[in-house]
């Protein structure tokens, strides 16, 4: 006698053996900066009364080592939910796991080992992008600072030499933007006049660092120049910030490192420390000045925001450049092409000078779009550090070991200072999410 089956069928479950099914990419679910992706159907949701989810053929998400697919694809969804897509997306974003017994990590661990495999080889790759961002900065940042230091031995003129590598860098970013290797930034009036506070500010700090540079040791202006964040905890006090009391703590050390190491320096001038002093001012003033000013123009990345603040410092400073100096830059020239030997040698140094000044600037803003702030402070810190050893070693500066110890204790302050003010960060915004 036939019967007839009228009983459900088993709810659908990830089989390892498949080879048509692929496991969902947990990992892509979870944004890593906490926002939710923009998907077209239904996300994962449990059915009530722990009712099995089961299988519907949507434009879903698509198991891919680097993201999404267009591509569609089985996903876990509910039929009987009536949830808008919005709530779907919410209950996404605020706690996939604890809403559906964790099911998607689950069901990607049971499809095989692909998941794992991913996630180990997604680690190493980003071990070495971090790596290589450090190196190009520190890279750059060293090169530049040793023929910086190299040409003004034998041409001291900062002035010529820091309106050159403002205009090494405006050329630069032309051309970037010409060839479209960067997409060129809609300008507009409004946008030229909040840069031009940001700029002058710029032109301050650059060229006061160039001018302590010629003073004195490169190693001893980076010593007062770790200084900055003492200027910016007492700008931002007076301009009606608050700080927590272990940031105004973190900065004693940088206080006292830069005395000791002033006091002790052997190549001490007067024009180089105040040189080092008036730089920290000018570049604080700019952060302080873009947050204000820029607060309209945030669709501006970093990197194009620094170009135009480039072509805009090259036209406040060329002009007072010929005034302060000009005079004697023929006679000053013939001097150094005379002290060096070489015609072309001179030119090398100059050359890089300026090339590798906008280069770590630029190495500077990418790290900080692929990196978090703090460790951008912390690698902005050893970056001293690299800095003045290397330095050090190349010119061959005699240092006291007075002077070490002060250097040392200065720029230790400056990494507590970031982990204070990060703290700070933290708290105001309510946590890291």
């Amino acid at each position: 006698m036939l019967r007839m089956n009228l009983s459900l069928p088993p709810p659908v479950a990830f089989s390892k053996s498949s080879r048509h099914n692929r496991p969902i990419n947990a990992r892509g679910l979870l944004s890593r900066s906490g926002d939710a992706p923009s998907f077209s159907s239904s996300l994962l949701r449990s059915k009530k009364d722990g009712a099995a989810p089961v299988l519907g053929i949507g434009s879903g998400i698509r198991a891919h080592p680097f993201g999404f697919s267009p591509r569609p694809c089985s996903q876990i969804q509910d039929p009987g939910s009536k949830a808008s897509p919005l709530d779907r997306i919410v209950s996404l974003r605020h706690g996939l796991a604890s809403r559906t017994g964790s099911l998607v990590p689950r069901a990607a661990t049971e499809a095989g080992p692909e998941g794992e495999g991913e996630a180990a080889v997604a680690k190493p790759n980003k071990t070495l992008q971090l790596a290589v961002v450090f190196g190009l900065w520190y890279f750059h940042n060293i090169v530049f600072n040793i023929y910086n230091k190299k040409a003004l031995n034998v041409f001291p003129f900062p002035w010529f030499l820091a309106t050159f590598q403002l205009f090494v860098g405006s050329v630069w970013m032309l051309v970037l933007w010409s060839l479209k290797l960067q997409p060129c930034p809609k300008f507009s009036k409004p946008f030229i006049v909040a840069l031009l506070g940001p700029a002058l500010f710029h032109t301050v700090g650059h060229i006061s660092a160039c001018v302590s540079f010629s003073k004195v040791a490169v190693s001893f202006t980076h010593v007062i120049k770790s200084a900055e964040p003492v200027f910016t905890v007492v700008f931002s006090s007076f301009l009606g910030d608050s700080y927590p009391l272990a940031v105004w703590l973190s900065i004693l050390p940088i206080v006292f490192g830069c005395s000791l190491a002033a006091v002790t320096e052997v190549s001490f001038n007067f024009g180089g420390l105040w040189g080092a002093m008036i730089s920290n001012v000018g570049f604080v003033l700019r952060n302080i000045y873009s947050k204000k000013s820029l607060q309209s123009f945030k669709e501006v990345n970093g990197l194009n925001l620094y170009g135009w603040i480039s072509i805009i410092s090259l036209f406040y400073l060329f002009p007072v450049a010929v005034f302060v100096e000009g005079s004697q830059w023929v006679q000053g020239y013939h001097k150094a092409i005379e002290a060096v030997g070489k015609s072309y040698t001179f030119y090398f140094w100059v050359m890089l000078s300026g090339v590798f000044y906008h280069l770590y600037n630029q190495s500077s803003y990418q790290a900080l779009d692929d990196i978090s702030p703090l460790t951008f402070s912390v690698g902005n810190t050893m970056k001293r550090v690299v800095v003045i050893v290397s330095t050090v070693l190349v010119f061959r500066n005699p240092v006291r070991p007075l002077n070490a110890l002060g250097s040392a204790i200065a720029i230790f302050g400056t990494f507590l200072y970031s982990q204070a003010s990060s703290a700070k960060k933290a708290k105001n915004q309510g946590g890291p999410w």
